[in-house]
C-alpha cells in the first residue's frame, strides 16, 4: 500500500522515528522553558546535562550493574543535585544582569562538562542495549511498532503533561511564577523563594538528564551528543515562545513529526526544515506561536 507514491510502512516509520525524535525536543525545550520562564536564564548548559543523563546511565550499567530502570531514577536525581549546585554557586549571581552573562556561564559550563568526560570517554559512542522488558516490537497491522520506541514517547508526554499541569494548574505552580514578578511580596507570605528558585533549576537539569537516560538505548553515548542537539532545541523554544511551557511541549512534538516527514519527502531539508520553520514563524510573529506579545 502506497499514500503519494510512498510505501505506507516506509511514511509510517519515519513519523515514528520523528515522534520520538519529537519526544526529546519536547523534553528538553521544556526544560528550557520552565529555568528561562521562571528564573530568566538561557540555559545552554541544558546540553551538556542531558549528556550527563544518559553517560550516568552507561556508567551505572557498566560499572555498577545498575539497570535502565534504576538509572532512570536515580540519573535524573543526581544531575538534579549537579544543577542546585552550579545555580547557588554561580547562577545565583547573575539572575539581576544582562541574559547574555547567563548564556556565557552555562556555555562555559558545558565546555568544561563535555571536556571532562572526552578527556575519560574520547569522541566515540558507547551502545547502551534496550532494556529486556521492552526489547522487541509490536505488529500493529501496518508496521511493527518497536517497543522501547512507544515506551519513549510514552513516558515523554506524561512527564511532559505532568510538568505543565503542576507549573500552570497548582498552587505550587501559582507560587513559582509570582516569586519570579515579585519576590518580596511573596516571601511576605512565609515562602521560601531562592530554594524555590534553586529548586526549580534542579528540576530543569533532571529534565534533562531523564530525556537522556531515555535517548541512551537509541543513539550511542557520546560527550557531543548534546551538542548536537541544543541548537535544535534552542529554535524549539524559540518557536513555541520563551518561557511558554505548552508551546515547548506542542512545538516539539510538532517539529519532530515535521522533520521526520521532511526525511521522507525531501531528504536534503530535513537538517534546516527546523531553523526555516523558525525563520518563518519569526517573520510572522517574533514572540514565537504560544508567546505574549509585549
Amino acid at each position: 500500500m502506497e499514500l503519494f507514491g510512498i510505501p505506507l510502512q516506509a511514511l509510517m516509520s519515519q513519523l515514528l522515528l520523528g515522534l520520538v525524535n519529537g519526544s526529546f525536543y519536547a523534553m528538553l525545550s521544556l526544560g528550557l522553558a520552565v529555568i528561562f520562564g521562571l528564573l530568566n536564564v538561557i540555559n545552554f548548559a541544558h546540553g551538556a546535562l542531558y549528556m550527563m543523563g544518559a553517560f550516568l546511565a552507561w556508567i551505572g550499567l557498566s560499572y555498577f550493574n545498575l539497570n535502565y530502570w534504576v538509572m532512570l531514577g536515580l540519573a535524573p536525581l543526581i544531575v538534579g543535585i549537579f544543577a542546585v549546585i552550579v545555580e547557588k554557586t554561580m547562577l545565583r549571581w547573575l539572575y539581576k544582569l544582562d541574559h547574555l552573562y547567563g548564556l556565557l556561564l552555562t556555555f562555559g559550563i558545558t565546555l568544561m562538562v563535555e571536556g571532562i568526560f572526552r578527556s575519560f570517554y574520547g569522541v566515540s559512542g558507547q551502545p547502551y542495549s534496550v532494556p529486556e522488558l521492552l526489547g522487541g516490537a509490536t505488529n500493529v497491522g501496518f508496521m511493527m511498532l518497536p517497543n522501547y520506541r512507544a515506551w519513549v514517547v510514552l513516558a515523554s508526554l506524561l512527564v511532559c503533561f505532568a510538568t505543565w499541569f503542576v507549573i500552570e494548574k497548582t498552587k505550587l505552580g501559582a507560587y513559582l511564577r509570582a516569586g519570579t514578578e515579585n519576590p518580596k511580596l511573596v516571601e511576605a507570605f512565609g515562602i521560601n523563594v531562592p530554594l524555590m528558585v534553586t529548586l526549580t533549576y534542579g528540576f530543569g537539569g533532571a529534565l534533562a538528564a531523564f530525556a537522556g537516560v531515555l535517548a541512551a538505548p537509541v543513539i550511542q553515548v557520546s560527550p557531543l551528543m548534546g551538542s548536537n542537539l541544543i541548537i535544535v532545541v534552542f529554535a524549539v523554544v524559540v518557536i513555541g515562545g520563551m518561557g511558554s511551557i505548552m508551546g515547548s511541549i506542542v512545538t516539539g512534538l510538532a517539529l519532530g513529526v515535521i522533520e521526520g516527514l521532511t526525511r521522507v519527502f525531501y531528504p536534503e531539508a530535513s537538517a534546516t526544515v527546523v531553523f526555516i520553520v523558525m525563520a518563518i514563524v519569526l517573520m510572522i510573529r517574533p514572540a514565537g506561536l504560544f508567546g505574549k506579545e509585549k
